[in-house]
């Protein structure tokens, strides 16, 4: 198919991703990404490949999810939302689909995004209608001053090679990310949401982070500590990552989303307390501004390759 006789369909996703090995395809495994071109392939008659915004990792749900694929123009009048919805298992869901200009990209054209982390705050058993979303850790008492202050330090424009898994597509920044704000707030009792925004993620770098702040709030590692940590750029001092169940791809933002329209930057909605004293604005994104949770550091297929990137 070529640019003159196809649709570029913006798809709104949202799943569960506890049964999921992650969005993006892997050789006999169930994925986000495998079920939805499943879907496309029944409704259009042969194989249609789906981009993602980012690569959430295995277990890791999303709240909003943008994609995108190019349909015939002859199918123009299917209800794509209806017509993936009902081909799809109930984990997995298109809240939105519609057509987009010819050149969006969910992947390039991403300017920052949000992912949230819950984490249960209470002694005994989680609630089961919980369990699936929250990180319960032992113990549960935290000293959110301490994780606060440590979160500070991690603000800003960083190296932060000591928050990243192996498998981490690395193009011309490197390393290098934008974190513009990290603020929580209250979720349903007894739950907490740390929720970070930043123009690009590296492989687990949410749930890498969370697990050093966690270990702050234990007592176990300082605030100091963390600027070390981050300052010796070496993963292998840095605290566990957290476990993927409490994490969330919330939302992910383009140039018609942001203050001011296509040249606008996004501002954090909350500080590092829930409040906007601490909100930064995000920095525009580079071509590897979406590499978010990577499961794999190859694969995958983008229509508008970089030369420095493997998506």
């Amino acid at each position: 198919m070529t640019a003159l006789n196809t649709t570029r369909i913006k798809l709104m996703l949202a799943y569960d991703g506890t049964d999921f090995c992650g969005w993006q395809h892997q050789g006999g495994v169930r994925t986000v990404q495998s079920d939805v071109e499943a879907a496309l392939a029944k409704i259009i008659g042969e194989p249609t490949h789906v981009q993602a915004a980012g690569r959430t990792d295995s277990g890791v749900h999303a709240l909003a999810q943008c994609a995108h694929f190019d349909a015939p123009a002859r199918l123009s009048h299917v209800p794509w939302e209806k017509a993936l919805n009902g081909l799809l298992a109930p984990d997995v869901r298109v809240l939105s689909a519609r057509a987009a200009a010819p050149g969006f990209h969910a992947q390039f054209d991403a300017r920052s995004k949000i992912y949230a982390y819950t984490i249960w705050l209470e002694r005994g058993p989680v609630n089961p209608l919980r369990r699936r979303f929250v990180w319960a850790p032992r113990p549960p008492r935290l000293d959110l001053a301490a994780m606060d202050e440590a979160a500070a330090v991690l603000i800003g424009t960083h190296d932060f090679n000591s928050f990243r898994n192996l498998g981490t597509p690395l193009g011309d920044r490197g390393t290098v990310r934008t974190l513009a704000g990290i603020w929580r707030e209250p979720g349903a009792p007894p739950e907490m949401v740390w929720r970070f925004q930043a123009n690009g993620f590296l492989k687990q770098m949410v749930r890498n982070i969370m697990g050093c702040l966690v270990a702050v709030g234990r007592g176990k590692v300082t605030p100091a500590d963390v600027r070390l940590i981050l300052e010796k750029r070496d993963r292998s001092i840095a605290p566990p990552t957290a476990p993927a169940m409490g994490l969330c791809m919330e939302r992910v933002f383009y140039p018609e989303d942001l203050p001011g329209g296509p040249e606008g930057q996004a501002a954090c909605p909350g500080g590092l307390s829930g409040g906007p004293q601490n909100a930064r604005p995000a920095a525009a994104a580079s071509k590897d501004a979406a590499h978010d949770e990577h499961q794999m550091a190859g694969g995958g297929h983008s229509p508008r390759p970089d030369p420095h990137e493997r998506g």
